[in-house]
């Protein structure tokens, strides 16, 4: 039996314009007198008028222009390009661990509530559209209805089936999944069919977010659910307005016909909202009246949450490039055995004079034995075979479930012909990290995973590692997608010492494989003697000032 908070009908709150000019706002433990804007804007709301004109004009003009947001009037270019079938990012997450690759940073939960139709979602994208920052992830508490019965399916069909009750969600997976997303976690979040009234087959992966605003009717309603939220906003909408919204919603979008809609309405929905919904709204550290239309509120919040985001920054390249590294080499560590073959291929593409072609061709030689030398480190498991000769064989088999390749873009994506060449059926994955050249640190911009990746064995691929900062903001990426440590094997043509030891610092159970170990780092983080950057002398572009040997490139979308 969960804690569910309610309140008496008889007893509830009940809301008197008048009653607005001497409220007050909270803002995380802060007052807000309500003679600011953001007190004239709530007190000159209107409940009169009872028809579809009337309470349209309490509504903003659909195509009107809205005022931008100022807290990113400072910004000269939006961070995400936009074209007609996706949205790209071009500012990346920051890192969201220490330098002990522990999560230190806890995603900014932001809770909405408010009855059916108040403009929840509105208000979310708003705010979205406001924080003007990536990796923002917008969970709605419709994906957690419970699955239904045939006999909860039938009442559903006839509108007898109540889904404004706290018993009609699935709580136990919401706050499971909450938590892990708020965690760093990679998280599946089902899809609900409200035409059907149950859940489609395939799931949705989330991963990634730096601020997730959680929204729905009963986002106050369980206090294990309350603990999670970091701030919460009541979105309080007129109940006639909200009944319109409703009746278009429910007709346009999900099948139903005006007489059920109004039935289930009566019957269901505004009991509820009275009973478990409107009384929760003295939970909230801000009310938010006429929804998305209100951007006074809407600044109010996004402030917030830059002031939050900023207090979470953290410093890591920083921390890896001054740390000491005089301990010995760990033991995780694999060098390729510096054979005269060896020796030779690093010869040619550690020159400066060897042209694009020769560098190309002799790196794919020294990537294809690294990756045969990493294929050993894999299990393995004795079998005995037939031979054409009728003969027993005992031979060695590879003992696990299945191999995935991930590159780390754009110099990693280098060495998946090699991978491909000696590995049958290989996936393959891509991480894009780039750094911040104003920060310095490593921005995760883009990630594309198998399936079940955790359950592979896994070959991260990058072609030279300095600090070690984004080798290990790819690790945390996979095992944040439930990847286990002792599975991982970070391959790369080239490592500073410093990188080895960041990243087996970090990540013990690692396994990291090269062809060399350099010694030390220049003023700008380069390897040194090193091999250049690798992106630039491979792929033919000019190269550029940066932090580090793995991280100068830049995306080309």
């Amino acid at each position: 039996m969960r804690n569910y908070i309610t309140h008496n009908p008889t007893a509830r709150l009940r809301r008197n314009p008048s009653m607005a000019l001497t409220s007050r706002c909270r803002l995380r433990g802060r007052k807000i007198p309500m003679e600011t804007e953001f007190g004239r804007i709530m007190s000159s709301r209107s409940d009169s008028g009872s028809g579809e004109d009337s309470l349209d004009r309490l509504l903003p003009p659909a195509g009107a222009p809205r005022r931008k947001s100022t807290t990113s009037q400072s910004k000269t270019e939006p961070p995400l390009l936009r074209t007609g079938t996706r949205t790209i990012y071009t500012a990346g997450r920051p890192p969201w661990y220490d330098e002990h690759g522990a999560q230190s940073k806890e995603a900014f939960v932001i809770g909405l509530c408010g009855g059916s139709a108040s403009g929840k979602t509105t208000v979310a994208n708003k705010i979205i559209e406001a924080l003007d920052v990536p990796w923002v992830v917008l969970l709605s508490m419709d994906s957690f209805y419970k699955v239904l019965s045939p006999e909860e399916q039938a009442l559903a069909a006839s509108n007898d089936y109540n889904f404004d009750h706290p018993g009609a969600f699935d709580f136990e997976l919401l706050v499971a999944t909450l938590q892990r997303l708020k965690q760093g976690k990679s998280v599946k979040i089902p899809v609900y069919d409200f035409t059907t009234h149950g859940r489609q087959k395939d799931w949705k992966n989330v991963y990634g977010a730096s601020v997730i605003i959680f929204e729905g009717i009963m986002s106050f309603a369980d206090k294990e659910l309350l603990q999670l939220l970091d701030m919460k906003i009541f979105v309080d909408t007129d109940s006639d307005i909200r009944l319109v919204r409703r009746l278009r919603r429910d007709i346009t979008e999900r099948g139903r016909d005006i007489e059920g809609v109004i039935k289930q309405y009566n019957k269901f929905v505004k009991p509820a909202f009275e009973q478990y919904i409107e009384p929760t709204m003295r939970l909230a550290d801000i009310v938010v009246p006429r929804g998305g239309g209100n951007m006074v509120a809407i600044d109010l919040i996004v402030q917030h949450v830059h002031s939050q985001l900023e207090e979470r920054e953290l410093s890591v390249r920083a921390l890896l490039a001054s740390a000491q590294q005089t301990q010995p080499l760990p033991q995780t560590l694999s060098v390729l055995e510096s054979t005269p073959q060896v020796r030779g291929l690093h010869t040619i593409i550690r020159n400066k004079e060897t042209s694009r072609d020769e560098f190309i061709f002799y790196s794919k030689r020294l990537m294809r034995l690294l990756i045969e030398h990493a294929l050993t480190f894999l299990p393995s498991q004795t079998c005995v075979v037939q031979t054409p000769q009728g003969q027993e064989y005992e031979g060695r088999r590879y003992n696990g479930k299945g191999i995935t390749g991930v590159s780390v873009l754009r110099a990693g994506e280098t060495m998946e012909p090699a991978l491909r060449a000696v590995c049958k059926d290989v996936r393959i994955g891509k991480i894009l990290i780039q750094t911040n050249l104003d920060s310095g640190e490593p921005e995760l911009h883009y990630l594309r995973l198998p399936k079940d990746i955790s359950e592979d064995h896994v070959i991260l691929m990058d072609s030279t590692v300095s600090t070690g900062a984004a080798a290990m903001m790819a690790v945390r990426v996979l095992l944040d997608h439930e990847v286990q440590e002792d599975k991982i094997a970070l391959v790369s043509l080239l490592m500073a010492e410093l990188g080895v030891h960041s990243v087996a610092y970090a990540f013990p159970k690692v396994k990291i494989i090269t062809t060399a170990v350099d010694k030390s780092l220049d003023d700008l983080l380069h390897v040194i003697p090193g091999i250049g950057d690798f992106g630039d002398r491979y792929f033919g572009t000019d190269g550029t000032d940066s932090w580090s040997d793995e991280d100068q490139e830049q995306p080309s979308y």
